[in-house]
């Protein structure tokens, strides 16, 4: 999700487009938050990783 989340914004960057770049920015930070909790060992649902 975080690296989607890269590709979009860059794509969105060079293309001019407002709304890739929208969920490029929303795609980062949630992949950001996903791998700062799987990292610290929290449980997010199921998973005990997120990859």
């Amino acid at each position: 999700m975080f690296i989607l989340g890269v590709i979009l914004l860059i794509l969105g960057l060079i293309f001019n487009l407002g709304i890739v770049v929208t969920i490029g920015i929303i795609l980062l930070v949630i992949g950001a938050v996903l791998f700062l909790l799987g990292a610290a060992g929290r449980q997010l649902g199921p998973r005990r990783h997120y990859f």
